[in-house]
C-alpha cells in the first residue's frame, strides 16, 4: 500500500537555503538572474501565497536564484519532432545500442516490469517510453527544472500560460515531496526523471511503486515503471490490443483525412472502406487513425489504434508514438532471443 505523508502547513517555508549561491554567468549560453520584483513575477508570488499558502519571502528567494537562459529559449524553438523527417527521427532512437540497453534493463528489472505490466501495459511498451525519453535513465537532462520553467513562464510569451501552470505544479510538487526546488534536473521544457514527467503529470500520475512513501522518478525503477504504466492506463490504454500496423494506401481514397494530427476520428471499417489495406484482429467498429510518416522519398503509412493514441497523450507527436512502438517491438524481439528455447515461444504473450 502506498504510504502518504502529511502536507506541509500553510505558510510552510520551501526547502531551500536562504543564502544560496549568487548567479554566475560563465562562458557559454547567456543566463541572467530572474528579477523577483518584476511585475509578472511578483504577481505569481502573490498568487502562490494567497492560493496555496506559500511564504512570500521564501518563494521570492527561490525565484531570485532561478536563471532565465537563452539556450532554453533556443531549444524550445526547434523541437526534434518538428525539424526532423521520420527516417531521421527514427534513426535517433531505433539503434543497436538503445535496443541492447533495453534488453539489459529488461533482464535487470524483470520483477519490477512484471509488476507494472499487471496494469495491462506490456513491459516492452514501458521500456519503449523510457528508452525514447532518456535512454533508460542515462540522459535525464542537465537543466535545473526551476530554470526551465521560470524561463518559459516569464520570457517565452507563446506558451507562458502553459508553463506558468507547470511552474505552479512544480512548486507544489517540491513542497509535497520535501525537495529543494533548486535541485531537480530535467529537460529544457521542465520534464523530470527517467520517464520525463512534467510537474502536473508527476502530481497526477506518478506512483509509489515500492511503497516506501516516496515517488522517486530519478532512480527507483519500481516507481518509474509503475508511473509510466499508470499514465498510459489512465489515458486509455487497452490491454491486449495492438498499437499500430503498416498500411498500403495504393489506390485508396484519402480525401479529407488529416494524417498529421493524432485523433481517433476514423474506425477500422471506415479506413478499409476507403481502400486502405492493413491487417488487424480488431473489429470494424474499433477507433483508428491513418498516420503518415514523411520522408525524403515519400510517406510511410500506418494505422494507429487506441493504444497509439494513448502514447500520443504522453507526447502529442505521431513521430514520437511511432518511435516508441518500434523501439518496444525491437526490444521485445531482442529480449526473446536471450531466453531459453522453451520460453521463447511464449515470450511477450
Amino acid at each position: 500500500m502506498t504510504r502518504t505523508r502529511p502536507r506541509p502547513a500553510a505558510k510552510a517555508r520551501l526547502h531551500v537555503p536562504l543564502l544560496a549561491a549568487t548567479v554566475t554567468v560563465l562562458a557559454g549560453p547567456a543566463a541572467w538572474a530572474l528579477d523577483a520584483s518584476r511585475t509578472d513575477v511578483a504577481a505569481f508570488i502573490a498568487e502562490m501565497s494567497s492560493r496555496y499558502g506559500f511564504d512570500s519571502a521564501a518563494l521570492s528567494n527561490v525565484l531570485a536564484h532561478a536563471e532565465s537562459r537563452s539556450d532554453i529559449l533556443d531549444a524550445i524553438a526547434r523541437p526534434a519532432e518538428k525539424t526532423l523527417s521520420w527516417p531521421q527521427y527514427r534513426a535517433r532512437f531505433i539503434t543497436a545500442a538503445r535496443i541492447d540497453r533495453g534488453v539489459e534493463v529488461y533482464r535487470e528489472n524483470a520483477a519490477a516490469l512484471h509488476k507494472a505490466a499487471a496494469s495491462g501495459v506490456p513491459e516492452q511498451i514501458i521500456l519503449g517510453i523510457v528508452g525514447v525519453e532518456t535512454f533508460f535513465g542515462e540522459r535525464k537532462g542537465s537543466y535545473r527544472v526551476i530554470d526551465a520553467l521560470a524561463t518559459l513562464t516569464f520570457d517565452y510569451p507563446p506558451r507562458s500560460a502553459f508553463f506558468r501552470g507547470e511552474l505552479e505544479q512544480f512548486l507544489l510538487m517540491t513542497r509535497e515531496e520535501s525537495l529543494d526546488p533548486l535541485a531537480p534536473l530535467g529537460s529544457y521544457a521542465g520534464a523530470m526523471g527517467i520517464p520525463q514527467f512534467m510537474p502536473s503529470s508527476f502530481r497526477n500520475f506518478a506512483v509509489d511503486g515500492d511503497g516506501d512513501g516516496r515517488r522517486d522518478l530519478w532512480g527507483d525503477w519500481l516507481d518509474v515503471f509503475a508511473s509510466v504504466a499508470n499514465y498510459l492506463q489512465t489515458h486509455g490504454w487497452k490491454a491486449d490490443e495492438p498499437v499500430m500496423v503498416t498500411a498500403d494506401v495504393t489506390g485508396a481514397d484519402l480525401t479529407g483525412l488529416d494524417t498529421g494530427k493524432p485523433a481517433l476520428t476514423e474506425t477500422v471499417g471506415s479506413l478499409q472502406q476507403r481502400g486502405i489495406r492493413f491487417t488487424t484482429s480488431l473489429p470494424a467498429t474499433a477507433p483508428a487513425m491513418l498516420v503518415a510518416l514523411s520522408g525524403a522519398s515519400g510517406s510511410e503509412y500506418r494505422v494507429g489504434f487506441a493504444n497509439f493514441y494513448a502514447i500520443t497523450r504522453y507526447n502529442r507527436s505521431p513521430l514520437y508514438a511511432s518511435a516508441v512502438n518500434d523501439l518496444a517491438e525491437s526490444i521485445a524481439v531482442a529480449h526473446a532471443r536471450t531466453l531459453p528455447p522453451e520460453k521463447q515461444a511464449t515470450s511477450g504473450e
